[in-house]
């Protein structure tokens, strides 16, 4: 358990706090660029900082303090005009960068403008996410993962909120033991049917839906390897004698994780503060196989989150859809089959913040012990002055590549070499990806 301080170090991100200057030293998602297909300005919520974010009509992206610094009206409801945003109350235009380029209501020859400028974050597009940079001094470089590498083709973004602290949610994402009772079906599906959802297909190697293996074999081995982005998360579910289950998961620093989904396709994940009681997750799919099918994935997706704010249709207001018939008959909850749901009532139920001076973890939480660790330690080396991890340069970046994220039934004996010969073989069959993790 922590104290109410340590607890505090670590959660709280708003402006002038700890936390929040580590994780403003990174490219942190703050929307996908559907959200600006239709009208491209939008009003967000970003570490506790209210911003729009706008597309100028030369598809330049912008991230800008949203009240202006005239008379601080809300810029979400500009005009964009004139090589960019430009105020609906007495039109002064900014540009992406936030230099002031007009102020049209003030006198001929007036150099008001020249003297205002606009707080402003750079931004830029991976992956059909819209990354921004909130830090000081030079931007970083993005790792070279599989989600930023892949081509368009193969891979798809979508987001969901959380009524919660983000690290709430970051914190389940690196808990492979959680997987054998929250998300527990007790009938299999066909794996035939399972495109686009999580541990729907079978492991790889294997007959074994991933559902079965979680649901019998709920006491997994836990190996936390530290590795350069943070660290790899092996899950060891010995199935016989001869075989075991082999899960390979990765945390990247400061707040993802990286997860396989199914035999082809990954998940790169962000938990990314609106402030410090709610935050949206942004995740990446990417395949290794066929082009990804987003007319199918965003529709499955829909399904549950409702626009334009993607907030989901199961929530606390009406109990997260749960059935106590479902819960004695088809799930260990109740609440569903998909995942998303039972991840989502984890995190709230545990408030808006989580007290964890009353916790007591156990052997199946060593990452979340773990990952403590590293961020008391990344968030001292920030406040020192010090590059804390993952602050990549380009030559850097090259370096941080993959990484492997497997789930296979291998030999009991030798399964340190099976996934690092499954993932090989994975690389080797793709049709984008060039080198191994």
């Amino acid at each position: 358990m922590l104290s109410v301080q340590q607890n505090d170090l670590i959660t709280r991100t708003g402006p002038g706090t700890a936390a929040g200057a580590l994780m403003r030293r990174y490219w942190q998602p703050a929307a996908l660029v559907d959200e600006l297909a239709e009208r491209p300005i939008k009003a967000i919520r970003l570490f506790g900082e209210n911003l729009v974010i706008f597309r100028d009509r030369k598809g330049r992206f912008g991230l800008l303090d949203r009240h202006c610094p005239h008379r601080g009206t809300d810029l979400a409801y500009g005009r964009l005009e004139d090589g960019g945003l430009r105020c609906a109350f007495h039109g002064w235009l900014f540009d992406a960068s936030g230099t002031c380029l007009e102020t049209p209501a003030e006198p001929e020859g007036s150099n008001l403008c020249a003297n205002i400028r606009q707080k402003a974050y750079p931004v830029v597009e991976r992956s059909g996410i819209l990354f921004a940079y909130m830090g000081l001094g030079e931007v970083p470089a993005f790792p070279h993962f599989d989600c930023f590498v892949a081509p368009d083709s193969h891979t798809f973004a979508f987001k969901g909120m959380i009524d919660c602290n983000w690290l709430q949610s970051l914190e389940v994402g690196i808990d492979p033991a959680h997987t054998s009772f929250l998300h527990r079906f007790f009938q299999d599906e066909d794996p035939a049917q399972g495109y686009g959802k999580l541990f729907r297909d079978t492991s790889i190697d294997s007959d074994m839906p991933m559902t079965r293996i979680m649901r019998e074999f709920p006491r997994p081995r836990i190996e936390v390897e530290n590795t350069d982005y943070g660290f790899r998360l092996i899950t060891l579910r010995q199935i016989s004698e001869k075989n075991t289950h082999v899960r390979v998961t990765n945390l990247m620093f400061p707040n993802a994780f990286i997860i396989p989904m199914s035999r082809e396709m990954t998940i790169t994940q962000w938990h990314v503060p609106i402030d410090d009681v709610r935050h949206y997750w942004y995740a990446i799919f990417t395949s290794f196989g066929a082009p990804v099918n987003k007319d199918e994935m965003r529709r499955q997706r829909l399904q549950l989150y409702e626009l334009p704010d993607y907030i989901p249709r199961k929530n606390k207001s009406n109990n997260y859809g749960f059935d106590p018939h479902e819960q004695e008959h088809e799930t260990y909850t109740g609440m569903g089959a998909d995942i998303n749901v039972h991840d989502q009532w984890a995190c709230e139920s545990m408030g808006a913040i989580q007290d964890r001076t009353t916790e007591h973890l156990g052997q199946s939480d060593k990452a979340i012990s773990a990952y403590r660790r590293v961020l008391r330690d990344a968030i001292a080396q920030a406040a020192d002055g010090k590059r804390p991890p993952m602050v990549l340069d380009a030559a850097g970046a090259t370096r941080i590549t993959g990484p492997a994220a497997i789930d296979g039934i291998g030999p009991t004996e030798g399964w340190q070499t099976y996934w690092r010969d499954t993932d090989a073989a994975k690389r080797r069959q793709a049709p984008w990806a060039a080198s191994a993790a």
